[in-house]
């Protein structure tokens, strides 16, 4: 174990240490009582993404003060060298490509564009929220192309493809969003309606706009995001389950359809993820039967690991896939 320790030192490492271990779980006890159990899913990530994970309550300022306090008020160097995973930028993979990512105003979506603008790629930056995506753009520049749109209506879809223009070389559906783990006799009309619209709609709705192009250049990559919940039965409530089962039903069919004009359709089925999206006003009895099998989770991915994964499918590098259904969870789909 390195004796320094950074914002990228993963959490497991400050908990261990002789120093940095008093000083994190003194600063997660500050707002009251701190169960440390519930850092395990999460050892094997950085310290700074819990600023992600606390949606606000752990500020970066905090974490760069902690870092501070354990290092004698002066700021390390990074480490390079340590056993954490690192992202590897691959020089050009997308260069001369452009790829449409959806909700890529945060977690996934963001991590997603930023890693194919870093390769060289073209990237349709889209997000119902503008704000996300005009710091994407000033962080990246000309690489990012950013889109406020809703992929629910077709207005939206329209602005994409246009912005977009004539070459559409890949799309990554990444935008969702999740239910309140209710069972099927407390699932109200709002909330079935809701996430189909955004989870199935939206892929259907933005896949249809898409393959003409891709079909005129016979080629182009689409990778769906569902996941775990598409999997199996008790990771999610009935409208999200039922919602990411579609996702597979139809990245299934269009990599069937498409498959000899040169398409490519896979998807992703993440586990959890450190993106601070959490569902709210969750369903008692849900959790109560999904509870103790959520437990189970081998541990939560940062964003920019689903990235990897995504990316690889998009790029030429996944070639020879088709019509795949790849769990990016740490093994969870293997229990």
């Amino acid at each position: 174990m390195a004796n320094t320790l950074t914002a990228s030192s993963s959490i497991g490492d400050w908990l261990a240490h002789p120093e940095g271990g008093p000083a994190l779980r003194g600063l997660l006890g500050q707002g009251g009582a701190f169960d440390e159990s519930q850092l395990n899913p999460v050892r094997s990530l950085p310290l700074g993404q819990l600023v992600a994970l606390s949606q606000g309550q752990l500020p970066q300022e905090a974490v760069d003060a902690l870092v501070l306090q354990v290092n004698g008020g002066v700021a390390p160097a990074e480490d390079t060298d340590g056993g954490a995973w690192r992202e590897q930028v691959t020089a050009g993979r997308f260069g001369g490509k452009t790829v449409i990512v959806t909700g890529a105003a945060s977690g996934i979506g963001r991590a997603t564009a930023s890693r194919i603008a870093r390769e060289g790629g073209r990237v349709i930056a889209v997000d119902i929220t503008a704000d996300g995506l005009t710091t994407l753009a000033e962080e990246l520049g000309d690489a990012i192309v950013p889109v406020t749109a809703d992929i629910t209506s077709d207005a939206g879809i329209a602005d994409i493809v246009a912005a977009a223009g004539d070459r559409i070389d890949g799309l990554a559906n990444i935008a969702g969003v999740v239910d309140d783990f209710t069972p099927v006799h407390e699932t109200s009309d709002k909330v079935w309606e809701r996430v189909f619209a955004v989870n199935v709609d939206g892929v259907f709705k933005l896949t249809r706009a898409v393959v003409p192009a891709m079909l005129t250049a016979r080629r182009g990559a689409i990778v769906n995001v569902a996941s775990e919940a598409a999997l199996r039965g008790n990771a999610a409530g009935v409208a999200y389950t039922a919602s990411k089962h579609a996702v597979v039903g139809i990245t299934k069919n269009t990599a069937f359809m498409y498959g000899g004009e040169g398409l490519r359709v896979n998807a992703v089925a993440p586990g959890g993820v450190a993106t601070g999206m959490r569902p709210t006003d969750q369903s008692p009895y849900g959790l109560g039967k999904t509870g103790p099998f959520l437990q189970l989770i081998p541990g939560v991915a940062a964003a920019e690991h689903l990235a990897a994964s995504i990316t690889f499918l998009l790029s030429d590098d996944g070639v020879n896939l088709n019509g795949v259904i790849l769990p990016s969870d740490g093994g969870w789909s293997i229990q």
